[in-house]
């Protein structure tokens, strides 16, 4: 069957499933021929042919923005569209322009380096050290944390590890700081042990999946176990308007934070 990129955003069970867990998997989001375009690019900015283990150097190799039409179009389809006007509200999100950070990781022994448990910050980034960045209740400068799939990621291709829930959890976390929000080294001293009962949940799929989370989820990368190298962007979704919990007729990424503030 060809997947169709321009069917209905998504269903109510998926929406209840974003607000109680913090994300939502969408299986062919973009198509598989605009995955293998933008993969064939990163390959060759990175200096790396996936076929060939002689040319994998490190274990994580990061490259930065990316706006040619490929990355765009992957990332504007109306499957997506329609998804983000479900989970932030219609008018209040901006059209991706771009892709990144793309994260390639390799199947070498030596350790990542970068696999510890964190919330992506979302402001306060002109501070030097990444420890001083910031987010807070109302995840100022986030609307969405978006995690695309270039190539096919099994179990043993560092996928992702994702706390289920855990969104719940960082939202009350922020609650009592208020507009200032903490950093990124208050959360962690805070505790990002405070979510380790969470559900744990690999972020898997064929090439052209997209996770859409809560700008709240815990994550974690992990060492590359398997054969093939992988391909994973995990851009923000900018928001057009600031995120308010309060208002009534929140959006789903907002009537989380306020279910969370609520119940806690």
């Amino acid at each position: 069957m060809t997947a169709d990129f321009n069917a209905p955003g998504l269903t109510p069970a998926q929406i209840d499933a974003f607000v109680a867990d913090g994300f939502v998997r969408i299986d062919n989001a973009f198509p598989r021929e605009l995955a293998e375009q933008a993969a064939a690019i990163l390959w060759r900015d990175a200096r790396v042919d996936p076929g060939d283990p002689g040319s994998w150097r490190a274990p994580v190799i990061r490259l930065g923005q990316y706006g040619q039409r490929v990355f765009r179009e992957a990332a504007n389809t109306p499957m997506l569209d329609a998804a983000y006007d479900q989970l932030v509200g219609h008018g209040r999100w901006l059209p991706p322009r771009a892709l990144g950070t793309f994260v390639l990781r390799f199947p070498l022994p030596e350790p990542p380096g970068d696999d510890g448990w964190h919330i992506d910050v979302s402001f306060g980034t002109e501070a030097p050290d990444f420890l001083d960045w910031r987010a807070n209740v109302v995840s100022r400068g986030r609307a969405l944390l978006m995690l695309f799939l270039f190539t096919d990621v099994g179990e043993d291709d560092a996928p992702t590890r994702i706390r289920a829930g855990s969104h719940l959890d960082i939202a009350r976390q922020l609650s009592p700081a208020g507009e200032a929000g903490l950093t990124l080294r208050e959360l962690a001293a805070g505790g990002f042990a405070g979510s380790a009962h969470r559900r744990e949940a690999l972020v898997t799929g064929a090439a052209g999946t997209v996770y859409l989370c809560h700008p709240f989820l815990v994550h974690a990368a992990q060492p590359h176990r398997g054969t093939h190298p992988r391909i994973l962007a995990q851009p923000p979704l900018l928001p057009a308007v600031p995120l308010d919990p309060w208002r009534a007729d929140a959006a789903p990424v907002e009537a989380a934070i306020r279910g969370a503030i609520k119940t806690g």
